[in-house]
């Protein structure tokens, strides 16, 4: 007898379930964690503040236990999207039970989701080097849509640290080397004075200066 499968948006008793999954997907993934906490406890508070901000959790049930979860984001239209989309922050199915559909009908419940939401597009960012979840992806139609990047805070705040400072001290040292120059030249130019002669004030203001001439006599 085929066993019934049940997808629905997770129930409060639902969450200690998916938080357990949860931490089973960071364990699952080869490159690192696709949540920033493992233990159950901070996974159900992460929970609890994504459906206390609108975001859906929906869970796949069978014979009472739940074995996979889709867990997403809608995000509204903004400046550089015309139109409404669904992210998949996770989708996870547990591994005796892969190979039976689950995710299929995960994906189909996010649909649904979706169009309900009048989304244009579902986002799914697995993490890098899931191959298996990758696949699943690419089978259905999901196309690369960007790459991205992480660095962590206390990373970057060092780096760009180093590097002001870097520039920094590059800007005094052409500035220190621009004032050395400037008074070179101010010499030069006084010292080009002294050797040809005075010049006409007169003609300042009024053209090119010119050198001043004993009048002849007659």
């Amino acid at each position: 007898m085929r066993t019934v499968l049940d997808i629905h948006p997770a129930r409060e008793a639902d969450l200690p379930a998916v938080a357990a999954l949860a931490a089973a997907a960071r364990d699952d993934s080869p490159t690192g964690a696709q949540l920033g906490a493992q233990e159950v406890d901070r996974l159900l508070e992460h929970l609890s503040v994504l459906l206390a901000a609108g975001g859906h959790v929906l869970v796949a049930e069978q014979d009472g236990q739940v074995v996979g979860v889709v867990l997403g984001r809608v995000v509204a239209a903004y400046l550089f999207a015309e139109r409404a989309s669904l992210y998949l922050d996770m989708l996870f199915v547990a591994p005796q039970t892969r190979r039976h559909g689950v995710g299929h009908a995960l994906l189909r419940a996010a649909t649904d989701l979706a169009a309900e939401h009048e989304c244009h597009d579902i986002y799914s960012a697995p993490v890098p080097g899931n191959r298996g979840v990758q696949r699943f992806l690419a089978r259905l139609g999901f196309a690369p849509a960007a790459g991205h990047r992480v660095a962590s805070v206390a990373a970057l705040q060092r780096r760009l640290a180093a590097e002001a400072t870097a520039r920094d001290g590059a800007h005094g040292r052409r500035s220190a080397r621009g004032g050395i120059e400037d008074l070179i030249a101010r010499r030069r130019r006084a010292r080009s004075v002294m050797e040809s002669g005075p010049i006409d004030m007169r003609a300042v203001g009024g053209g090119a200066p010119s050198r001043r001439h004993p009048a002849k006599a007659g």
